[in-house]
């Protein structure tokens, strides 16, 4: 496949975590990632019109510290585990570093949003977010 097209992303937010050390960072919101707020850009006010407190969503972030060249890795990080293509993990560093966190929002303040396991690093981009559908709560 060979293609010169580009696709051009606009942030709509950045993350505020006390995470600053990817070294130290949990590999998963589920790993004792640490309540985060999502600074939303005030131009995207109306994208937030439906979301609720106690709702479940999905944060897109582009991953501005991950290295794009990787291909494969040792999962987790695991030397003793076979090296796996970059698409069959969750690894950070890939091609389109796309970050997928699921999250619970625990408060709305304007166009700040405090939410639940966030992992990714303080100033981290937010591109996008979306609902979990179908969720039972």
């Amino acid at each position: 496949m060979t293609t010169s097209e580009e696709y051009v992303l606009r942030p709509v937010g950045r993350v505020e975590s006390p995470l600053t050390d990817r070294a130290a960072a949990p590999l998963q919101g589920d790993e004792g990632a640490p309540d985060a707020w999502l600074v939303i850009d005030p131009r995207a006010r109306a994208a937030l019109h439906g979301l609720a407190i106690g709702a479940d969503v999905l944060v897109l972030t582009w991953l501005d510290r991950a290295r794009r060249d990787v291909l494969a890795v040792h999962p987790r990080g695991d030397a003793s585990r076979p090296e796996t293509g970059v698409f069959a993990t969750r690894s950070p560093d890939r091609p389109n570093p796309i970050g997928l966190h699921r999250v619970t929002i625990l408060a709305i303040e304007g166009t700040r949003l405090h939410v639940r396991n966030l992992e990714a690093l303080d100033g981290t981009p937010v591109i996008d977010l979306k609902p979990v559908l179908g969720a039972e709560r």
